[in-house]
């Protein structure tokens, strides 16, 4: 089966074609929960049967064990069939199992502890390591991984980590240095909060953003500033967290996640809004949440993670899904989508 792709080329060097479903790998991370070897190959095996051609990865996602994982996967596959994209700003240190990190959210993994590195060295080494699990020559894209204050806790401790990564010995000169010599084709970041990304397209050369869970049916604020600038310097986007955490592919029942916790009681009342649209015009409601992205002209895949291969199979779904643009016409007309939303 063929998924649509888009071809970005920002740089007039051949660029990279991404199918418009791509793959997040953290799951097979054991992310929440272990699965098996066996699982997380079968997973991998039926999304290539499907044509996904696109994954993304990160040392952090099972402390190495989602690149490993992915590098069984794609041995044997030929490297110009595939992109693949990881990620650099962390370091992983040898730990005991009592004072790893990540207990309680990763599940049956090597104990590390994580060592935040936006440095020059830092990056070459992460990418070092990456391409050793991963068991490849190259990887396309490199994103910044978790520039956020969620994860650094203040706007200052931030501030101080996207210093690290844009001063003179940062790992920007490394990206900048590793994508001149054709190591890597891209770069930018992978984060939860646009913010960032304005922040870093407009202090460096950035390729590409992975953003989680920021531009999606129920958060369009990234139009305000962020993605305009993202076009009109021909900046590439992956959608990650197309459904929120959860409630976009579950629907507003109970105890439904959004933003990795339980969902507040307004937008549990947002979503039975949206549902109802989707349900007068005869689309899933998560149909049309993995095909609202796609109708902005930067983005050029939408990575929903999949745990299992029921899971996989719900996303190919989606994303060959037709959805009308009459039912986010009707959102707007509603108030329950941004008026400039482009939609066609």
């Amino acid at each position: 089966m063929d998924q649509r792709t888009r071809h970005w080329d920002r740089r007039g060097d051949g660029g990279l074609t991404f199918t418009e479903l791509g793959m997040g790998t953290a799951p097979l991370g054991n992310l929440y929960r272990a699965i098996s070897e066996e699982e997380a190959q079968g997973v991998l095996e039926r999304a290539w049967e499907a044509g996904v051609r696109y994954y993304d990865t990160a040392p952090l996602y099972g402390f190495g064990l989602s690149e490993t994982r992915l590098g069984h996967f794609l041995r044997g596959k030929k490297r110009d069939s595939y992109v693949l994209s990881t990620k650099i700003g962390r370091l992983l240190a040898a730990a005991t199992p009592q004072t790893r990190d990540g207990i309680g959210k990763w599940f049956d993994v090597p104990s590390r502890k994580e060592i935040y590195d936006y440095g020059y060295d830092g990056v070459m080494r992460s990418l070092e390591f990456s391409l050793e699990r991963l068991g490849v020559d190259r990887v396309d894209v490199l994103f910044a991984h978790d520039l956020d204050r969620f994860n650094h806790g203040s706007q200052a401790a931030l501030d101080a980590k996207i210093d690290e990564l844009m001063g003179a010995n940062g790992g920007y000169k490394a990206l900048l240095k590793l994508r001149e010599e054709g190591v890597i084709k891209a770069f930018g970041a992978g984060v939860n909060e646009w913010e960032t990304c304005q922040t870093l397209t407009e202090r460096g050369d950035m390729d590409l953003f992975l953003l989680a869970g920021r531009y999606t049916l129920l958060e369009q604020e990234a139009l305000v500033s962020f993605l305009p600038l993202a076009e009109s310097r021909g900046i590439g986007i992956v959608i990650g967290g197309p459904y929120n955490s959860g409630i976009l592919a579950t629907g507003p029942r109970e105890g439904a996640y959004y933003n990795y916790d339980p969902a507040p009681p307004e937008i549990l009342e947002r979503v039975v809004k949206i549902e109802a649209v989707c349900r007068r015009h005869g689309v899933r409601l998560v149909d049309a949440a993995f095909q609202f992205p796609l109708r902005h002209p930067a983005v050029v895949s939408v990575i929903p993670g999949g745990q299992g291969v029921s899971e996989m199979e719900a996303n190919i779904l989606a994303a060959q899904a037709a959805v009308p643009e009459a039912l986010f016409a009707d959102l707007k007309a509603e108030g329950l989508m941004r008026a400039d939303a482009p939609i066609a």
